[in-house]
């Protein structure tokens, strides 16, 4: 797959973009190595590999699920602007 000038100046125009005339062909060469690139790595027979989630095989170390800090609830909620039965009280935003 390739792309050419007037396709790429269309799609910069639909993107509103401003593409000066000096930067068309470079821009569209850059463009046609990158689909280059992607049509290689669509040739590639990959039905034997198993999708992986990371490339190393790491296990994630998880910390124990302890609490930490103490309940501030109240001090919180003292200086807050208004509080009812531990919740917050705000203006309605949808009338």
């Amino acid at each position: 797959m390739s792309v050419t000038t007037s396709q790429l100046s269309e799609v910069a125009t639909l993107a509103r973009l401003q593409l000066e005339a000096e930067q068309a062909e470079p821009v569209t060469n850059a463009i046609n190595q990158i689909l280059s690139l992607v049509d290689q790595l669509h040739a590639l027979d990959l039905h034997a590999i198993a999708p992986m989630a990371h490339p190393r095989d790491e296990i994630q170390r998880l910390r124990a699920d302890v609490v930490t800090e103490t309940n501030q609830r109240e001090p919180f909620q003292a200086v807050a602007p208004a509080a009812e039965d531990g919740l917050y009280v705000v203006p309605p935003v949808i009338e």
